[in-house]
């Protein structure tokens, strides 16, 4: 008596065919992930890299005290990095990072009788005031930004120093030209980082908007 025929499944048919599914769907995911456009990651860097953080303060100040807000966003970024309870090992506090004679300074220099001690400078507003107005002092005695942020980093006498002995000719002096002539590197980094922040804070369209609706 002859054996009956097996009757054939599906079974290695459906796995077949899941496995070519699986397959499919993996190239279609790798082909999204290569030809996907850039502008989300290009947005992140550009809005997120440079925030703009405590805006209302910083265009405020700037206008009381008539400095380029962008230029204080680039300050802080390079300062704190927006953190408001930053404090540095040598004791600068806040947002711009104001130290103790720093505040003494711009404290008596403002007039300001309001009962504000140095403990207040983990307070974004005050702090942005008090930096906002010793960069415009500074902007205004060394004529460039990047003297300025000179000044800001290693004090005024050092900078009036440098240039009253010619190590730095202020009318030659910027990221582009004759940077190295800087006699402290750290000062030579600090200038060359805030400056860098300044550029891409200039290019935010929307903080732009931002500054020209105020």
């Amino acid at each position: 008596m002859a054996k009956a025929k097996k009757k054939k499944t599906n079974g290695g048919n459906a796995v077949g065919l899941a496995i070519f599914v699986t397959v499919m769907l993996l190239i279609a995911f790798g082909l999204l992930v290569i030809f996907r456009k850039p502008e989300t990651p290009t947005k992140a860097k550009k809005y997120f890299t440079y925030p703009t953080e405590y805006e209302e303060y910083v265009i405020k100040y700037s206008k009381e005290y008539d400095i380029d807000p962008r230029y204080i966003f680039a300050v802080i970024r390079t300062e704190s990095s927006f953190i408001e309870t930053a404090e540095s090992e040598v004791g600068a506090r806040g947002l711009m990072q104001i130290m103790p004679d720093a505040f003494d300074w711009i404290k008596f220099r403002l007039n300001d009788d309001r009962d504000i001690t140095f403990d207040d400078m983990f307070e974004p507003e005050y702090n942005i005031q008090y930096g906002t107005y010793m960069l415009s002092y500074l902007y205004d005695q060394f004529g460039s930004y990047e003297l300025a942020s000179a000044a800001y980093h290693q004090g005024m006498n050092a900078v009036q120093g440098w240039i009253d002995d010619g190590t730095i000719d202020p009318e030659h002096f910027s990221v582009n030209e004759n940077l190295d002539a800087m006699p402290s590197d750290l000062t030579r980094d600090y200038i060359y980082k805030v400056m860098k922040a300044f550029d891409k804070y200039k290019d935010n369209s929307e903080l732009e908007a931002e500054i020209k609706n105020e």
